[in-house]
This record gives structure tokens, C-alpha cells and sequence, in this order.
């Protein structure tokens, strides 16, 4: 504390970033600075009267503190961070005052306490200087059991020279979508009641300062990383200030308690553009939140199942099938829904995790041999948190299901409430089993409807029956999917290794959920697969190249039936795959970086390794220019004083309709990186629904 001003101030920071709190004596202190590091010699408690807003008429005599836990009772005028009641239901109000701070290397610790009300308030502040991620959280204790109705990790403010906030919608087969939404006095609210992350819901948020794009200029990003359901209240107060919380979805805490915590808030500041917010969760998120089993291990080329048979497995089939997988390069092999039960339909059996003996009478071993004879590796297919009212374990529990019995129904099926203790050991145990009886190396856990009501209980015990099967089968892999992209986070990829980012395989609905799914996750775990040739979710027909090339992208699998290629198909698929698995050691480590297109027909992104030695740009045109020739790509991120030599991977692919002599059709290039990064890389004429592949080497 300065005596003489008598404010409280704090500081984390690394070589790129400053993050300044300061409070008024023993208050709740407010975020003051946020942005490029400061000189080391900083004055904080300066800044910190420098940042003073000014009094005027018609309002208070002194302007409330936006502090890290905004508190109704300073008179806030926005929304609060906490909102709490008692066991009668009495509304409760805390004004908390410091009691202890502690601030190690690159953490800190503020501890506030309300006496009166019997009331501690801890916020966490870590610093992760290899990403540049700041991972907040907030925690609530009380002497004696409360209702909690809002709880927000602490609270950043949003700048003010920032036009505008960019977050995500979507809905099945049509993940991450973009929302673009005007600051104005009011709130951005987005509430999850979905129970789980949702397709309609990712919860993330991109703040661009004024006049940044994906290549330059300023901008912030936040991600909750909570599987259960969000809330986000993104506002501008009356006053012109403007406050970012996060937090469970509304109804979340459905019994009192004595503690509360919230999840972890990531939030990051860049300014290289939006792609310097995209590469510190892609960083964070590989290096320091996924747990890979063998972290060392390449990740396999994939095959799964699902499109190629459905619910119809038959044994010689399913061979045959991993056979051409094989040789197409598939490492691993994962058997899809249908081996259970008497699961012929997705109407019955989810519950029964026991082998269907109709379609496996020697049980699954047989398949598994001759996988591991094709030289991959065996996978299966799980939903563990639902039922379907036809099943023996409904019929014999119905009163194990989450919600009303007569609820609607999703795909058939309901919710069972994983937080019984009866529930976990049923599901753990019949797992375990399962995993305990064959050598299954990875586990797709799927999750096909929405809740009947959000409960953070919920999510918490799905988080404990995952750490328990990892913590007893240390080396299977999971893959967390959810009617594809329906529950993607940090919380979640905490404790899996991959997520099926949506169940489209069509390639130009992959190019874009890919690209804006890159402002958040890295390639080692986006799954990716090349799908059939007319896609079974848009009924599309796409050619194999683009098919290829896009799962090429993330980690490339295939979902389709190998029988239906011509000889042409799978030898290009073959090629692919062979370019993928010579060059996935560093692509797994990868910046992927959004570029600015000049034709908004071509979505284009460049991969850069992590030693920036090398790059690939995947450019793909989604559908047909506006102008006649192609625009320049500038490509970003390169040192613009070094030499890069640059190739057209797949120019054979260029039609005949392309009638010139661009120098990438017949010749490598030598540019250096300012040339590339100002002026572009010309590209040959292609028709829509194409991908142009392009390879830079530094010289």
C-alpha cells in the first residue's frame, strides 16, 4: 500500500503484457491497466490516479468502483459479479473489505472478507508466460449454507475503443458461427440452459480493438472453460464503461452451500491482431491444459466406422472395411454406436454397455485381432450419460434419469444423473469392465441431447467418472464429442485428448467451422476426417482433393465406407495421408494463423512451425471470385527480412481453364517475407470448391 494515497496495487506481467490492479484502501480492487507492457520503473499507484474518471452532474458524487466483483451495494450501476441469498431467501448483500494478498511469481492471490455476513471472496490471478493466458477464478466461503444465483470469476473490463464484440452461435452440423454485435449502453447476454457447452452456445468472446483485423492491430479474447453451461453478460454501463463476466448458466447452483468456485476464465490480451489471441489459446490449450497419454506419440491417422456401416456391424464387413483403411493409411480403428445391447436403432439401449452376441458371437476380440493384424490400433464408441427408455437399465432404474419422467426426449434418449453415487459406480464399473476385458486404446464419449435443466453438479460428476477411468487406464485416449461440436472447452479437454469438432464431413462446411474454430483451438486436438463423397448431412457431392486436403488440416481421419473410392480416389487419398503423417511432427505444434483474405470467396489460413522454419497455407475457395483473376493471398506471420521458398503442393490439381503461366503452376519461388507478408503470393485460377496447398521453407 503507498501511504500516502493509500492505494493497493498489484502487478502481472511478461515480456509482451502489463495487467495492473489497484484499490482505494481496503475496497475491492479494479483492473487499471491491461494492454503492452509497461516500463518496469511504473508508478502503479500513479496510474492508478491517472485513471480516476471525472464527476458530473445527475450522477453520484464519485463514480463506483468497477472492481473485480462489481457489489450492488456501492451503488454499482451495472450488473453485479455476485448475487447471493440466504436459507430464508433473503437477499444478501456483501461489501468486503481486504484481509490478505498473496503474490508469488506470476500468481496472485486477493483474499476480501465480509465479517458481517460471514463471508470470504478469494480471486486467483495466474500468469502463463510461454502463451501470455491469464487464467482467473473467483472463490465464495461462507460460515453457514447459501444460495448462490451468480457467481463471476473475476471481472475484466471490455475497451473502449472497440466498435464491436465478436462471439459464437451455431447449431448441429453448423458449429461456431460468428456473431458480430455493436457495443451500445446495455447488455450482450448469453445464458446456456442447455446443460452442456452446446452448439448454440461456445463460450468464447473476441473484444477487437478499433481497426484490428486477423493479421494486425489490438484485440482481447476470452474463453470459460466450463462444460456445464455459461453465462456471459458482456455491458456497457450508463456511464460508458464497460465490464466482461462470465460464469455458470442461471439455475446452475441447485442447493445451498457453504463454498462456491467458479470455473477458470482464460483471458488473454494481443497485439498481433486477432491471431495473437487464436495462437495463446491454441499454445495454452496444447501445452499446459491437454494431458496426452503419451504426449511423445504422433497423432494416429484415424478411421472411424460410423458413416461407413451405421448400426448395421457385421464381422466380415467390419474387416474388410479395416483392411482398406489400413492401406489407406489409417493407424487407428474406431467401432462406432451399434455393438451393445440390442442396439439396431438409435432408440433403444443406451444403458446396456454389454456386447450384442447377435452381431458378435465371439465378442469383439475377433475384430480387435485382426485390427491390430492391419497394423492399427483399437478404439470404441460410449455414450455413458444417457438411457433410452427402452432399455434394461431404465426398465430396471427409471428412477436414475435427470429431470421429470415425462420429459421430451432427445434422439430417443434421457439424461441419467450422473451425480447419484449409485449412478457413477454403475457407469464406472460397467466402463471399467469393458476397458479391463480388451485392449482399447481410445474412447469416443459421445453426448447426444441437452439437459432437461443446467446443474453444475452434473458437469462436476462427469468430470469425476472421467479422472477415475483415466487415473485407472492411464493409457487410453478420450474423445470428447457431443453431437459433434456440442460441448467443446478448456474444462473438458482438461480431461480428453480430442474433440469432434461437428458431425458435417462436408468439406466446405469443415473449411469454415475449422477457420473459426482455430481462434481457439490448435490441430493436435481437432479431429478432422475426409467423409464420403456425397455427404450424408448436406447431400453435397465434393471432390477428394478438397475432401483430403481439408481434414489434412486438423488431425486427419476418414468416416466413410473405403469400398466406394475408384482407384483415382484412393490413390490421392493415399498421397494425402503419406504428406500428413511426413509432416504432422510439426504441424502437432503448430500456429494456425487466420489470414486476410481480399476475396471473400477463399477462407485461407497458415500453419507456421513452431521454430518458424517452415509454413503450409491451406486456401481453399468456397465459391465462385467476384473478379475474374484471383487476388493476391498476403500471407502473415514470417520475418519480413528472411527469404522463404514457396511451392504449390498440388499444382497438378490446376484445371484446364487455367491458361497462364503463374510461376507457382511450374516453379518454386524465392520471396522474401516482406513480399509475401505486403503483396501475396499469386495463385493460378481454380474453379470454386477447390484448395490451393502451398509449402514455405526459410532460407
Amino acid at each position: 500500500m503507498t501511504p500516502d494515497t493509500k492505494i493497493r496495487c498489484w502487478r502481472l506481467q511478461d515480456q509482451t503484457q502489463s495487467l495492473v490492479l489497484a484499490a482505494d484502501g481496503d475496497q475491492l480492487p479494479e483492473i487499471v491497466y491491461w494492454g503492452p507492457r509497461l516500463p518496469d520503473a511504473s508508478d502503479l499507484s500513479m496510474l492508478a490516479l491517472a485513471a480516476r474518471p471525472d464527476v458530473t452532474g445527475g450522477i453520484l458524487d464519485a463514480v463506483p468502483p468497477l472492481s473485480i466483483c462489481p457489489e450492488a451495494r456501492r451503488s454499482f450501476p451495472g450488473h453485479p459479479g455476485l448475487s447471493l441469498r440466504d436459507d430464508t431467501g433473503a437477499v444478501l448483500l456483501p461489501r468486503f473489505s481486504f484481509h490478505d494478498a498473496k503474490d508469488a511469481d506470476n500468481e496472485l492471490t486477493l483474499i476480501y472478507r465480509d465479517a458481517d455476513l460471514g463471508l470470504d471472496y478469494q480471486a486467483i490471478f495466474t500468469l502463463t508466460p510461454s502463451s501470455g493466458m491469464i487464467v482467473a477464478r473467483a472463490t465464495l466461503e461462507s460460515t453457514r449454507p447459501i444460495g448462490v444465483q451468480w457467481l463471476a470469476p473475476p471481472v475484466f473490463p471490455a475497451p473502449q475503443n472497440s466498435q464491436e464484440m465478436i462471439d459464437f452461435h451455431g447449431r448441429w452440423i453448423g458449429e461456431f458461427q460468428v456473431s458480430r454485435t455493436p457495443w451500445a449502453p446495455g447488455a450482450r447476454l448469453r445464458d446456456n440452459p442447455t446443460g452442456r457447452t452446446g452448439h448454440e452456445h461456445f463460450p468464447g468472446l473476441i473484444v477487437p480493438c478499433n481497426g484490428a483485423t486477423n493479421t494486425q492491430g489490438q484485440a482481447y479474447g476470452f474463453h470459460y472453460g466450463w462444460s456445464g453451461g455459461h453465462r456471459m453478460v458482456a455491458e456497457e454501463l450508463p456511464d460508458g464503461r464497460r465490464q466482461i463476466q462470465w460464469g455458470h448458466a442461471s439455475g446452475s447452483y441447485r442447493e445451498a452451500a457453504t463454498r462456491f468456485e467458479t470455473a477458470p476464465l482464460y483471458a488473454v490480451f494481443s497485439d498481433a491482431g486477432i491471431n495473437g489471441c487464436a495462437t495463446a489459446f491454441q499454445r495454452h490449450l496444447r501445452d499446459s491444459v491437454l494431458k496426452l497419454p503419451t504426449p511423445d506419440r504422433s497423432r494416429p491417422v484415424h478411421y472411424n466406422c460410423w458413416e461407413a456401416v451405421y448400426f448395421d456391424h457385421d464381422h466380415d464387413t467390419l474387416c474388410d472395411i479395416a483392411s482398406r483403411a489400413a492401406e489407406l493409411g489409417a493407424e487407428r480403428f474406431v467401432l462406432d454406436d451399434g455393438w451393445f445391447g440390442q442396439r439396431n436403432t438409435d432408440t433403444t439401449s443406451l444403458g446396456d454397455w454389454t456386447i450384442n452376441h447377435e452381431k458378435y458371437p465371439g465378442g469383439l476380440m475377433p475384430l480387435i485381432n485382426h485390427v491390430h493384424a492391419c497394423g492399427m490400433t483399437f478404439g470404441i464408441w460410449v455414450e455413458p450419460e444417457m438411457v433410452n427408455p427402452d432399455s434394461d437399465l431404465y426398465r430396471t432404474h427409471p428412477d436414475w434419469i435427470l429431470g421429470d419422467a415425462d420429459q421430451l426426449l432427445g434422439r430417443q434418449q434421457l439424461a441419467l444423473n450422473v451425480a447419484l453415487p449409485e449412478v457413477q459406480a454403475y457407469l464406472y464399473d460397467h466402463l471399467a469392465a469393458l476397458l479391463s476385458a480388451h485392449p482399447i486404446e481410445y474412447v469416443k464419449w459421445d453426448h447426444n441431447r441437452v439437459l432437461p435443466e443446467p446443474d453444475h453438479r452434473q458437469a462436476m460428476a462427469v468430470y469425476a467418472l472421467i479422472d477415475r477411468l483415466r487415473a485407472n487406464f492411464p493409457t487410453v485416449e478420450f474423445e470428447s464429442c457431443a453431437s459433434g461440436g456440442g460441448r467443446i472447452d478448456f474444462g473438458i479437454l482438461s480431461r480428453t485428448h480430442r474433440v469432434w469438432l461437428s458431425d458435417s464431413n462436408d468439406p466446405l462446411e469443415r473449411l469454415r467451422i475449422q477457420h473459426e474454430a482455430a481462434l481457439f483451438l490448435p490441430m493436435v486436438v481437432t479431429g478432422s476426417h475426409v467423409g464420403p463423397r456425397i455427404c450424408h448431412t448436406s447431400g453435397r457431392a465434393t471432390d477428394i482433393r478438397l475432401r483430403a486436403w481439408v481434414a489434412a488440416q486438423r488431425h486427419m481421419g476418414f468416416e466413410m465406407d473405403p469400398r466406394e473410392l475408384t482407384k483415382d480416389e484412393a490413390q490421392v487419398l493415399r498421397e494425402v495421408t503419406t504428406w500428413w503423417k511426413a509432416n504432422r511432427s510439426w504441424l502437432q505444434q503448430a500456429d494456425i494463423l487466420r489470414l486476410d483474405s481480399d476475396d471473400p470467396a477463399m477462407i485461407a489460413e497458415l500453419q507456421r512451425a513452431a521454430e518458424a522454419d517452415r509454413f503450409v497455407v491451406f486456401a481453399g475457395l468456397s465459391e465462385s471470385s467476384t473478379q475474374i483473376l484471383p487476388r493476391p493471398l498476403r500471407l502473415c506471420g514470417l520475418d519480413p527480412d528472411a527469404k522463404y521458398e514457396i511451392r504449390l503442393l498440388n499444382r497438378d490439381d490446376a484445371p484446364a481453364l487455367s491458361r497462364g503461366t503463374p510461376l507457382l503452376k511450374t516453379d518454386a519461388a524465392t520471396l522474401s517475407g516482406q513480399y509475401l507478408m505486403h503483396q501475396g503470393i499469386t495463385l493460378p485460377w481454380t474453379f470454386p470448391q477447390s484448395i490451393w496447398v502451398i509449402e514455405g521453407t526459410r532460407l
